[in-house]
């Protein structure tokens, strides 16, 4: 018998099964990464971002489809990681916005939700790339359009539209280049796939682990606490209590500061976020009760969490001295503060001396949410917060972040490596505006070049260049630039290629997995090799790249 409708059950397995199977394929995505390097982590700021949203759904009682809608938007949204990880949100995003309210979703409003979806992913881009996760996920709502009118069969429907969107991943490389000459296809496609894949299994009724961990350990200290002065004494408000409210009513701008007069009057530490139809609510109290009861009064809740801060006050408190030395000190209110994404001990000391208010570690390694750019956004104390992303991969974040704040001004500079960031924080000039800052900004960090050198986790031929795993790699800003089997000779041959008669200052920034006189021996070649040019020689301690090099 043929299905033509699916239900709230059956969507929300659908989506949860979609989850756990890009989940379970995570590692195999992130070896589809063109460059072989040992961060190549796709599928996994894809599968963060799409267990961020499964976390948020799994945690729904007897759901609406509304409400599963709404978790599956807002999860993903804040959980968003990497570019990948952005696109997936918003595919995700405008997927549900076509879904809406409607308990039951037939062909023509599938159709419509994946129209939705892929508009959703291209506006959050730039420059849209063909022979990418963007060009798999249009293959399949041109599919489903297609099809819509050639049966009414949900089965077959969904079959047909897996099965184009595998034929056109396979095509990536002859769109993409850089994707033929490392003989993989687009890794964020493939992972678009295998999410289609696990949900076309749950619509098929096959036996599918559907396990989502909802809860866990509470994290030591969060972003928002590192920047809390938390007293030695007695606490005031015992309960950390949080919760999200799926609004069943109109909620406007009076509303949330009804809701959140309301919070103060019981305790401190408010937080209290609207978006899309969901509340996310954060208060610290010692009546949880009546913060619940007022939360019901909107709608229903879901993720709940009460924890008693005063038996976790002393282990946070020596947490949080080994981790404050990761923040630049708290300042009062301000017209310009800066964050900034970092990836060493080195360069956090770094970017603290030059007053960044806070600094988020992630980089290359570990690709920082858009919820953590909100919560570093929240706890800067200024006016207008300049974002500098240093990663390429961090850019959207940052963009996602930026347009889910309203109460200060949030400039994002488009900062693609660590060096980049540094250049811009000095190129900054309290005397002027914000706005005079960024145009300078911008400016200046046009004229940084930067190296990173590396190990291969792979064979692969690319660039011109045939590598064998474990191979030391150059990487420069537009590809690689030497390789060979000397980290000194590769790292070496490297900054030969990126320098010019014009180059004044090479700067060195080494690692946590090279030595002293390792170092000494490279500065004192480039040295010889660069005369004319200042070598500036700094402590790093960043991972998985023994140095990192700018260019000026």
């Amino acid at each position: 018998m043929a299905a033509n409708t699916v239900n709230v059950e059956t969507f929300r397995k659908m989506f949860l099964a979609g989850a756990k199977r890009l989940e379970a394929k995570k590692e195999w995505i992130n070896e589809l990464n063109v460059f072989p390097v040992p961060d190549g982590d796709t599928g996994t700021n894809m599968t963060l971002t799409i267990m961020a949203a499964a976390k948020e759904v799994s945690a729904l009682e007897n759901p609406t489809m509304s409400q599963v809608c709404k978790a599956v938007s807002f999860g993903s949204l804040r959980g968003a990681r990497g570019n990948s990880g952005v696109i997936l949100s918003q595919l995700l995003r405008g997927l549900t916005k076509g879904i809406g309210d409607h308990e039951e979703i037939d062909m023509k409003r599938f159709v419509k939700a994946f129209r939705k979806a892929v508009e959703s992913a291209y506006k959050a881009v730039m420059k849209p790339k063909e022979g990418t996760i963007l060009t798999v996920a249009k293959a399949a709502y041109e599919k489903a359009e297609e099809m819509y009118g050639e049966t009414d069969d949900l089965k077959v429907f969904f079959g047909e539209i897996i099965q184009h969107a595998d034929k056109v991943l396979a095509k990536t490389p002859d769109m993409l280049p850089v994707l033929k000459q490392a003989g993989v296809v687009d890794s964020g496609g493939q992972g678009l796939v295998e999410v289609l894949k696990g949900a076309y299994d749950a619509f098929l009724g096959k036996e599918v682990d559907l396990t989502v961990e909802t809860s866990g350990s509470r994290p030591a200290v969060s972003s928002s606490e590192l920047t809390e002065d938390i007293p030695s004494g007695e606490i005031t408000f015992g309960y950390c209590t949080e919760f999200i409210v799926m609004l069943e009513k109109g909620f406007d701008k009076s509303d949330e500061q009804k809701f959140k007069s309301y919070l103060e009057s019981l305790g401190d530490s408010i937080v209290l976020v609207a978006d899309e139809g969901l509340v996310k609510v954060h208060v610290h109290t010692n009546d949880p009760g009546l913060a619940i009861q007022k939360g019901l009064s909107y709608g229903s809740l879901t993720s709940m969490k009460i924890d008693n801060m005063r038996e976790e006050h002393n282990e946070r408190l020596k947490l949080q001295e080994e981790k404050k030395a990761k923040l630049a000190p708290a300042a009062e209110r301000k017209p310009i503060g800066f964050v900034a994404v970092s990836i060493g001990e080195g360069m956090n000391e770094i970017f603290k001396g030059l007053g960044v208010d806070y600094i988020i570690e992630g980089g290359q390694t570990m690709n920082p949410s858009t919820e953590d750019m909100l919560n570093a956004i929240e706890n800067v104390n200024a006016d207008a917060v300049f974002i500098l992303p240093n990663n390429k991969n961090i850019i959207l974040a940052a963009n996602q972040a930026c347009d889910l704040v309203e109460d200060k001004e949030i400039i994002v500079i488009p900062t693609k490596t660590v060096p980049q960031g540094i250049t811009a924080v000095i190129s900054y000039i309290p005397e002027k505006s914000a706005r005079e800052n960024e145009a300078r900004m911008l400016e200046d960090i046009k004229s940084v070049k930067t190296g990173q050198v590396t190990y291969a986790v792979r064979d692969t031929s690319i660039d011109g260049k045939e590598i064998k795993q474990d191979d030391i790699m150059g990487i420069g800003d537009a590809g690689i630039l030497s390789v060979g089997t000397s980290i000194k000779d590769t790292t070496l041959e490297m900054i030969d290629q990126m320098a010019d008669e014009d180059t004044e200052l090479i700067s060195i920034y080494y690692g946590s997995d090279v030595e002293e006189e390792d170092v000494n021996a490279l500065t004192e070649a480039i040295e010889k090799k660069h005369m004319s040019c200042d070598v500036d020689v700094q402590y790093g301690g960043q991972p998985i790249y023994y140095y990192i090099v700018s260019v000026e």
